[in-house]
Protein backbone atom coordinates (compact mmCIF):
# COMPACT_ATOMS: atom_id res chain seq x y z
CA UNK A 1 0.00 0.00 0.00
CA UNK A 2 1.12 3.58 -0.66
CA UNK A 3 -0.10 6.94 0.71
CA UNK A 4 1.23 10.14 -0.87
CA UNK A 5 0.71 13.89 -0.61
CA UNK A 6 2.89 14.57 -3.64
CA UNK A 7 2.21 15.72 -7.18
CA UNK A 8 -0.99 14.18 -8.57
CA UNK A 9 0.28 13.66 -12.12
CA UNK A 10 3.49 12.02 -10.93
CA UNK A 11 1.49 9.77 -8.61
CA UNK A 12 -0.79 8.57 -11.42
CA UNK A 13 2.19 7.86 -13.70
CA UNK A 14 4.08 6.12 -10.89
CA UNK A 15 1.07 4.05 -9.90
CA UNK A 16 0.49 3.03 -13.51
CA UNK A 17 4.11 2.07 -14.22
CA UNK A 18 5.16 0.63 -10.85
CA UNK A 19 2.06 -0.56 -9.01
CA UNK A 20 0.30 -1.39 -12.30
CA UNK A 21 -3.41 -1.44 -13.09
CA UNK A 22 -5.75 -4.27 -12.22
CA UNK A 23 -5.91 -6.56 -15.24
CA UNK A 24 -8.66 -5.40 -17.58
CA UNK A 25 -8.97 -1.91 -16.07
CA UNK A 26 -8.41 0.68 -18.79
CA UNK A 27 -7.49 3.71 -16.65
CA UNK A 28 -6.74 4.62 -13.04
CA UNK A 29 -9.18 7.18 -11.60
CA UNK A 30 -9.09 9.71 -8.75
CA UNK A 31 -12.06 9.04 -6.48
CA UNK A 32 -12.41 11.33 -3.43
CA UNK A 33 -15.08 10.76 -0.81
CA UNK A 34 -17.12 13.94 -0.39
CA UNK A 35 -19.83 15.19 2.01
CA UNK A 36 -23.53 15.35 1.22
CA UNK A 37 -26.47 16.53 3.31
CA UNK A 38 -27.05 13.10 4.84
CA UNK A 39 -23.82 11.21 4.32
CA UNK A 40 -20.92 10.81 1.92
CA UNK A 41 -20.45 9.93 -1.73
CA UNK A 42 -17.63 9.05 -4.11
CA UNK A 43 -16.92 11.23 -7.14
CA UNK A 44 -15.04 9.22 -9.80
CA UNK A 45 -13.09 10.45 -11.85
CA UNK A 46 -11.77 13.84 -10.66
CA UNK A 47 -9.03 14.65 -13.12
CA UNK A 48 -6.87 11.63 -13.87
CA UNK A 49 -8.58 11.16 -17.26
CA UNK A 50 -9.79 14.32 -18.98
CA UNK A 51 -10.77 12.42 -22.12
CA UNK A 52 -12.76 9.25 -21.49
CA UNK A 53 -14.55 6.54 -23.41
CA UNK A 54 -17.92 5.14 -22.39
CA UNK A 55 -16.58 1.80 -21.15
CA UNK A 56 -14.14 3.64 -18.90
CA UNK A 57 -17.09 5.33 -17.20
CA UNK A 58 -18.75 1.94 -16.78
CA UNK A 59 -15.59 0.67 -15.10
CA UNK A 60 -15.52 3.74 -12.86
CA UNK A 61 -19.04 2.86 -11.74
CA UNK A 62 -18.04 -0.73 -11.00
CA UNK A 63 -14.93 0.27 -9.03
CA UNK A 64 -16.76 2.97 -7.09
CA UNK A 65 -19.62 0.65 -6.20
CA UNK A 66 -17.25 -2.02 -4.87
CA UNK A 67 -15.29 0.54 -2.83
CA UNK A 68 -18.40 2.09 -1.25
CA UNK A 69 -19.70 -1.36 -0.39
CA UNK A 70 -16.48 -2.85 0.99
CA UNK A 71 -14.89 0.21 2.63
CA UNK A 72 -17.78 2.55 3.45
CA UNK A 73 -20.25 -0.19 4.38
CA UNK A 74 -23.08 0.74 1.98
CA UNK A 75 -24.97 -2.44 1.15
CA UNK A 76 -26.22 -1.54 -2.34
CA UNK A 77 -24.53 1.69 -3.51
CA UNK A 78 -26.54 3.94 -5.82
CA UNK A 79 -24.57 4.77 -8.96
CA UNK A 80 -25.42 7.90 -10.96
CA UNK A 81 -23.95 9.50 -14.09
CA UNK A 82 -23.12 13.22 -13.91
CA UNK A 83 -24.98 14.93 -16.74
CA UNK A 84 -26.72 18.15 -17.80
CA UNK A 85 -30.17 16.70 -17.10
CA UNK A 86 -31.86 13.70 -15.54
CA UNK A 87 -33.64 12.47 -18.67
CA UNK A 88 -32.20 9.39 -20.39
CA UNK A 89 -31.50 11.25 -23.64
CA UNK A 90 -29.53 14.13 -22.08
CA UNK A 91 -25.84 14.79 -22.69
CA UNK A 92 -23.45 14.19 -25.54
CA UNK A 93 -22.36 11.01 -27.26
CA UNK A 94 -20.14 9.96 -24.34
CA UNK A 95 -22.97 10.29 -21.83
CA UNK A 96 -25.44 8.45 -24.10
CA UNK A 97 -23.09 5.49 -24.53
CA UNK A 98 -22.05 5.44 -20.86
CA UNK A 99 -25.70 5.58 -19.76
CA UNK A 100 -26.52 2.50 -21.83
CA UNK A 101 -23.52 0.56 -20.49
CA UNK A 102 -24.21 1.49 -16.87
CA UNK A 103 -27.87 0.52 -17.22
CA UNK A 104 -26.81 -2.94 -18.44
CA UNK A 105 -23.97 -3.33 -15.92
CA UNK A 106 -25.89 -4.99 -13.09
CA UNK A 107 -25.04 -2.10 -10.76
CA UNK A 108 -27.68 -0.21 -8.80
CA UNK A 109 -27.70 2.45 -11.52
CA UNK A 110 -30.24 5.18 -10.80
CA UNK A 111 -29.69 7.20 -13.99
CA UNK A 112 -28.40 10.69 -14.70
CA UNK A 113 -27.82 13.28 -12.00
CA UNK A 114 -27.45 17.05 -12.27
CA UNK A 115 -24.69 18.81 -10.33
CA UNK A 116 -27.20 20.69 -8.17
CA UNK A 117 -28.61 17.41 -6.84
CA UNK A 118 -25.27 15.85 -5.89
CA UNK A 119 -25.05 17.53 -2.44
CA UNK A 120 -28.56 16.29 -1.59
CA UNK A 121 -27.40 12.67 -1.12
CA UNK A 122 -28.88 11.71 -4.49
CA UNK A 123 -26.27 9.00 -5.13
CA UNK A 124 -23.44 7.08 -3.46
CA UNK A 125 -21.18 6.90 -6.53
CA UNK A 126 -21.16 9.80 -8.99
CA UNK A 127 -19.54 8.77 -12.28
CA UNK A 128 -17.94 11.43 -14.47
CA UNK A 129 -15.15 11.93 -16.96
CA UNK A 130 -12.09 13.54 -15.38
CA UNK A 131 -12.83 17.02 -16.78
CA UNK A 132 -16.42 17.12 -15.49
CA UNK A 133 -15.50 15.52 -12.18
CA UNK A 134 -12.69 18.01 -11.54
CA UNK A 135 -15.02 20.95 -12.22
CA UNK A 136 -17.55 19.50 -9.75
CA UNK A 137 -14.83 18.93 -7.14
CA UNK A 138 -13.34 22.43 -7.41
CA UNK A 139 -16.82 24.00 -7.34
CA UNK A 140 -17.60 22.10 -4.13
CA UNK A 141 -14.35 23.32 -2.56
CA UNK A 142 -14.95 26.92 -3.64
CA UNK A 143 -18.54 27.01 -2.38
CA UNK A 144 -17.48 25.51 0.97
CA UNK A 145 -14.76 28.14 1.43
CA UNK A 146 -17.13 30.94 0.43
CA UNK A 147 -19.86 29.68 2.78
CA UNK A 148 -17.56 29.41 5.80
CA UNK A 149 -16.05 32.83 5.02
CA UNK A 150 -19.49 34.43 4.79
CA UNK A 151 -20.61 32.86 8.05
CA UNK A 152 -17.51 34.18 9.81
CA UNK A 153 -18.14 37.72 8.55
CA UNK A 154 -21.81 37.58 9.56
CA UNK A 155 -21.06 36.31 13.06
CA UNK A 156 -18.38 38.99 13.67
CA UNK A 157 -20.48 41.87 12.34
CA UNK A 158 -21.92 43.11 15.67
CA UNK A 159 -22.11 42.26 19.38
CA UNK A 160 -25.53 40.70 18.80
CA UNK A 161 -24.26 38.50 15.95
CA UNK A 162 -21.31 37.44 18.14
CA UNK A 163 -23.80 36.35 20.79
CA UNK A 164 -25.71 34.37 18.14
CA UNK A 165 -22.43 32.78 17.06
CA UNK A 166 -21.76 31.63 20.62
CA UNK A 167 -25.20 30.01 20.75
CA UNK A 168 -24.72 28.02 17.53
CA UNK A 169 -20.95 27.50 17.87
CA UNK A 170 -21.27 23.73 18.28
CA UNK A 171 -23.36 23.43 15.11
CA UNK A 172 -21.01 25.67 13.12
CA UNK A 173 -18.02 23.56 14.19
CA UNK A 174 -19.88 20.43 13.09
CA UNK A 175 -20.59 22.04 9.70
CA UNK A 176 -16.95 23.06 9.30
CA UNK A 177 -15.84 19.54 10.19
CA UNK A 178 -18.19 18.10 7.55
CA UNK A 179 -16.50 20.18 4.83
CA UNK A 180 -12.94 19.66 6.10
CA UNK A 181 -10.99 17.44 3.69
CA UNK A 182 -8.76 16.36 6.59
CA UNK A 183 -11.68 14.27 7.85
CA UNK A 184 -11.81 12.17 4.68
CA UNK A 185 -8.23 10.93 4.42
CA UNK A 186 -7.70 11.70 0.76
CA UNK A 187 -8.72 9.99 -2.46
CA UNK A 188 -8.04 6.41 -3.51
CA UNK A 189 -6.59 5.85 -6.97
CA UNK A 190 -9.12 3.30 -8.13
CA UNK A 191 -7.92 0.67 -10.55
CA UNK A 192 -4.46 0.10 -9.05
CA UNK A 193 -3.40 -3.48 -8.35
CA UNK A 194 -2.47 -2.38 -4.81
CA UNK A 195 -3.96 0.36 -2.60
CA UNK A 196 -2.72 3.86 -3.49
CA UNK A 197 -4.17 6.94 -1.75
CA UNK A 198 -3.60 10.62 -2.56
CA UNK A 199 -3.81 13.14 0.28
CA UNK A 200 -3.82 16.92 -0.02
CA UNK A 201 -0.38 18.52 -0.30
CA UNK A 202 -1.02 20.45 2.93
CA UNK A 203 -2.48 17.44 4.72
CA UNK A 204 -2.37 17.34 8.50
CA UNK A 205 -1.39 14.34 10.60
CA UNK A 206 -5.09 13.52 11.02
CA UNK A 207 -5.51 13.33 7.24
CA UNK A 208 -2.64 10.89 6.88
CA UNK A 209 -4.00 8.83 9.76
CA UNK A 210 -7.44 8.65 8.10
CA UNK A 211 -5.83 7.73 4.76
CA UNK A 212 -3.94 4.86 6.41
CA UNK A 213 -7.16 3.75 8.11
CA UNK A 214 -8.96 3.69 4.76
CA UNK A 215 -6.05 1.83 3.18
CA UNK A 216 -6.39 -0.83 5.87
CA UNK A 217 -10.12 -1.15 5.14
CA UNK A 218 -9.33 -1.33 1.41
CA UNK A 219 -6.98 -4.29 1.97
CA UNK A 220 -9.29 -6.07 4.41
CA UNK A 221 -12.22 -5.62 2.02
CA UNK A 222 -10.28 -7.23 -0.85
CA UNK A 223 -11.31 -4.31 -3.05
CA UNK A 224 -8.71 -4.90 -5.78
CA UNK A 225 -9.58 -8.60 -5.92
CA UNK A 226 -13.31 -7.82 -6.14
CA UNK A 227 -12.69 -5.39 -9.00
CA UNK A 228 -10.53 -7.92 -10.87
CA UNK A 229 -13.22 -10.58 -10.45
CA UNK A 230 -15.92 -8.21 -11.71
CA UNK A 231 -13.84 -7.27 -14.76
CA UNK A 232 -13.18 -10.94 -15.58
CA UNK A 233 -16.87 -11.84 -15.30
CA UNK A 234 -17.86 -8.92 -17.54
CA UNK A 235 -15.27 -9.91 -20.15
CA UNK A 236 -16.50 -13.52 -20.12
CA UNK A 237 -20.10 -12.35 -20.53
CA UNK A 238 -19.19 -10.10 -23.47
CA UNK A 239 -17.23 -12.91 -25.15
CA UNK A 240 -20.17 -15.26 -24.71
CA UNK A 241 -22.58 -12.73 -26.23
CA UNK A 242 -20.22 -12.12 -29.15
CA UNK A 243 -19.86 -15.86 -29.76
CA UNK A 244 -23.64 -16.24 -29.72
CA UNK A 245 -24.06 -13.38 -32.17
CA UNK A 246 -21.55 -14.93 -34.57
CA UNK A 247 -22.99 -18.45 -34.31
Amino acid sequence: AFVSGGNSGALVVGATLIVKRIRGIKRIAFAPIMPSNRGRFMLIDCGANVDCKADMLRQFGVMGSIYMKKVMGIRNPRVALANVGTEDHKGGELQHEAFALLRQSGLNFIGNIEARDIPEDAGDVIVADGFTGNVILKTFEGVALMLMGRLKKIFLRSPLSKLAAAIVLKDVKALKKQFDYNEYGGAPLMGCARPVFKTHGSAKAKTVYNAIRLTKAYVEGNVAEEIADSVAKYRARMEKQEAGANA
